[in-house]
């Protein structure tokens, strides 16, 4: 567990939460498998994504209130992607999978295509794929 990347975030169905992010791909976390929490590795990094019930998340966070995600972010998280292709089937999954298109993909600056998505809970995403050599110097 040592230098290992940690995401926590709050959820109001963890059920619903779980199955929405193993349809995008995301792998379960066996190793921190518990009633209150559900945990999954994020790419090929195996950067750790917990969701925990709101309850127990604001313990966590010393009883400030939770980020209201309808009005407001903290956050935005990215995810790389390996082409545009990968990008459009991130994103429809996403939707299949109950989540909010909030930027359609698409290219930026003539060298990153990506899009961006709403999670059940209102956390934003974003899915990235950048053509390094057609980055400007």
């Amino acid at each position: 567990m040592e230098n290992e990347f940690w995401i926590n975030l709050s959820s109001k169905d963890l059920k619903k939460a779980k199955e929405f992010f193993v349809q995008l791909g995301f792998t379960m976390n066996d190793r921190h498998s518990a009633p209150h929490m559900v945990s999954m590795f994020i790419g090929n990094k195996k950067v750790v994504l917990n969701l925990f019930a709101e309850n127990l998340f604001q313990g966590f966070i010393g009883g400030q209130a939770i980020t209201m995600t309808g009005q407001s972010n903290e956050v935005l998280f990215s995810i790389g992607a390996g082409s545009p292709a990968e990008v459009d089937t991130i994103a429809k999954k996403a939707v299949e999978a109950g989540g909010i298109l909030y930027g359609k993909p698409g290219y930026k600056d003539g060298w990153m295509y990506g899009c961006g998505f709403s999670d059940l809970d209102g956390h934003r995403w974003n899915v990235l794929f950048m053509d390094m050599s057609k980055m400007p110097s």
